[in-house]
């Protein structure tokens, strides 16, 4: 009877000891409610203004500003919004009720499913058609060797005609096979092709060219493999591959000036980079890395290895990029030519997000970088410069807003609820 009274105690104990560690609060900071406006210093374009535009989004992925300027946003949902007036050209910004209909019916249940990247071909003025990338369901845990427990996903290239307030003649441009795949962004370079990221975070596929995961691909804008895709032709790999060895990527730019494509990339622990994509390359992943497993051990006995391309930008701790812009426009001289990157976090800590900012010098080296909208608490996921030459960022969170970041002289923007 003293034994099991004295094991009783034992495990009342051990559930007391368990029950006090799921009552300690986790890492991070306190959350923040958002206010209408804020005015904030920067190191070089002192006296910026950032204006909540709409709340309400369903953690939103990606935002195009319209030449009319509206706005559109992909909700991870599977929604996609409308904000009219998001420059303030025509009056308050406002965010539709409705969601744009004609989106395809899209199950965000599963690791990165939903809605993801929007981009506007270049000659959108005339045919008004929207670009945009979404995982639709892949095979069921464990189906042909799948990961226990994970739902695949395959990722694809859309595109519809924007009406006003619809898409229509929605189209599928290209599909990938079923894979442990994430986040997908795309872009128009300036030869008019489409380039589109996949990611492979889990397993070997980016190292594989018969796969399209883990890769740069380069598209022509009707989703067919591009002329001159430095693996066409080759045996055993896929004609749509531009380049190789990435993980999660979530963000892709083209330069104003240089033309070269942009990539931001997620590390395993620390490790993220921005990298300048070059046909047939290789990125490293998972080969190579500067970050750490998740456990904290070394992904990699050294960060470098022959025949793999290094970053132009790297982040230890680790940043969370997502979408990515390089600043072109006149209404922030100090910021001309930088590069904005979007950040969910800092070091794995919640509610520290921010705006990356990273000066170059005409090599495309590094001289410095600031951090912006700290103060927010905010997952911030993309940023895109309009075409009133502001800035405009989305918060990847339960109540998501759109904002824009103008010149702190510029008359504030009433928000809508």
């Amino acid at each position: 009877m003293a034994r099991l009274i004295a094991c009783a105690g034992t495990l009342l104990a051990l559930i007391a000891s368990f029950a006090a560690a799921a009552a300690e609060p986790g890492p991070g900071v306190a959350p923040v409610t958002l206010a209408d406006s804020y005015v904030f210093d920067s190191a070089e374009q002192h006296g910026i203004r950032v204006d909540i535009l709409a709340r309400g989004l369903n953690h939103p992925f990606a935002v195009v500003i319209l030449p009319s300027g509206d706005a559109l946003v992909s909700e991870r949902g599977g929604n996609l919004r409308l904000v009219r007036n998001a420059t303030g050209a025509g009056g308050t910004a406002r965010l539709e009720p409705r969601p744009v209909s004609g989106v395809p019916q899209l199950n965000p249940s599963y690791r990165s499913g939903g809605l993801h990247d929007l981009q506007l071909h270049p000659d959108f003025a005339r045919n008004r058609l929207v670009y945009f990338t979404y995982n639709k369901a892949g095979n069921p845990p464990q189906a042909n060797g799948g990961a226990p427990g994970r739902q695949e996903s395959r990722v694809a290239l859309m595109r519809g005609r924007f009406t006003g307030d619809a898409l229509t003649q929605v189209e599928e441009l290209f599909a990938g096979d079923s894979g442990s795949t994430s986040g997908s962004r795309i872009t128009f370079g300036r030869d008019g092709l489409v380039y589109m990221t996949t990611g492979a975070p889990f397993d070997e596929l980016a190292q594989n060219p018969a796969s399209i995961y883990g890769k740069v691909l380069r598209l022509t804008d009707t989703g067919k493999p591009a002329p001159g895709n430095p693996f066409a032709g080759k045996s055993g790999a896929r004609p749509e591959v531009f380049s190789m060895g990435h993980r999660d990527q979530l963000g892709l730019a083209v330069h104003p000036v240089s033309g070269v494509v942009l990539n931001a990339e997620h590390g395993p622990n620390g490790g993220d980079e921005v990298n300048l994509i070059e046909a047939g390359r290789n990125y490293g992943w998972p080969r190579v890395s500067f970050g750490r497993n998740y456990d904290g051990s070394r992904h990699s006995a050294l960060p470098v290895a022959e025949g793999v391309e290094q970053p132009l930008v790297l982040w230890l701790p680790s940043i969370a990029p997502g979408g990515i812009t390089v600043y072109s426009g006149e209404r922030f001289p100090a910021w001309k030519g930088n590069l904005f990157i979007s950040s969910a976090r800092r070091g794995e800590i919640p509610r520290t997000g921010g705006l990356e900012r990273v000066v170059f010098n005409d090599k495309m080296e590094e001289l410095r970088r600031e951090t912006l909208l700290t103060e927010l608490r905010q997952r911030i996921r993309d940023v895109r410069q309009g075409p009133d030459g502001m800035l405009y960022v989305v918060t990847d969170e339960d109540d998501g807003a759109l904002m824009r970041i103008s010149p702190a002289s510029l008359p504030a923007q009433p928000a809508s609820n």
